[in-house]
């Protein structure tokens, strides 16, 4: 496997004391419903050379596509068998996430899937709201989640009900033309994935209005958003 990083969260700072860029380590990682984290971490060897062949699998890979640029027009399957293109939501502000349905690690994909439902439920719930809005959780899985996958794992998070979320795999133009510019990394690994994290706001003309590049976002930021992006449609 090729090298790379990832970022995991640390349990007990204090774990990291005498540890410097490049060693070598070992730890165990840890996960709940809810979180993981490593600990029982050990240096077993000194600080190497960083080299710069080192693949980045995180938030720093940097963006081609910027606010304001309109979002090519990628494609994907639905959750229930439909193609669409993200220009079949014209006149909508959409957000949209990256994720696969095996992922391992609940503060991936599945923080991802969970902000998304707590950001519908706000929207849906707050009074005043524009009604021009969707939201996308598309998978970069091609080979495992088929529409049936993803119907059976939407309900996870939309229970039965599917307004304004709906679920889809990208096709693989969509992640060369549209995800790749938008910074996602995929390295197959096996039966695995390892991957960063892309959520991206679109306003109604199909422009990206805001990009969040790691897990630190909340569904309320989300929402103040796509509200933002919405009424600025309005005004227009």
């Amino acid at each position: 496997m090729m090298e790379m990083t990832m970022d995991f969260p640390v349990r007990n700072p204090e774990e990291l004391a005498g540890i410097s860029v490049g060693d070598k380590l070992t730890f165990t990682l840890k996960v709940s419903k809810d979180n993981d984290w490593i600990d029982n971490i050990h240096r077993e060897g000194p600080a190497a050379q960083v080299t710069t062949t080192t693949r980045q699998v995180s938030g720093e890979k940097i963006s081609k596509l910027k606010t304001g640029d309109k979002l090519p027009d990628g494609d994907f399957v639905t959750e229930d068998g439909r193609t669409m293109h993200f220009a079949d939501f014209q006149g909508k502000v959409v957000a949209f996430t990256f994720f696969f349905t095996r992922c391992p690690l609940p503060d991936y994909c599945p923080l991802m899937n969970r902000n998304f439902k707590q950001t519908r439920d706000i929207l849906l719930s707050s009074p005043g709201v524009p009604t021009n809005w969707d939201l996308i959780s598309l998978s970069f899985d091609a080979g495992f989640d088929h529409p049936e996958v993803l119907s059976s794992y939407a309900k996870n998070y939309r229970a039965d009900n599917p307004d304004r979320w709906l679920f889809g795999v990208a096709s693989a133009k969509t992640l060369a033309e549209v995800a790749s510019p938008l910074g996602l990394m995929i390295l197959n690994q096996g039966a695995g994935i390892a991957h960063n994290l892309r959520t991206v706001v679109l306003d109604a003309h199909g422009r990206i209005y805001r990009q969040f590049n790691d897990n630190q976002w909340t569904p309320q930021q989300l929402a103040k958003v796509m509200l933002e992006a919405m009424k600025a449609g309005l005004r227009k």
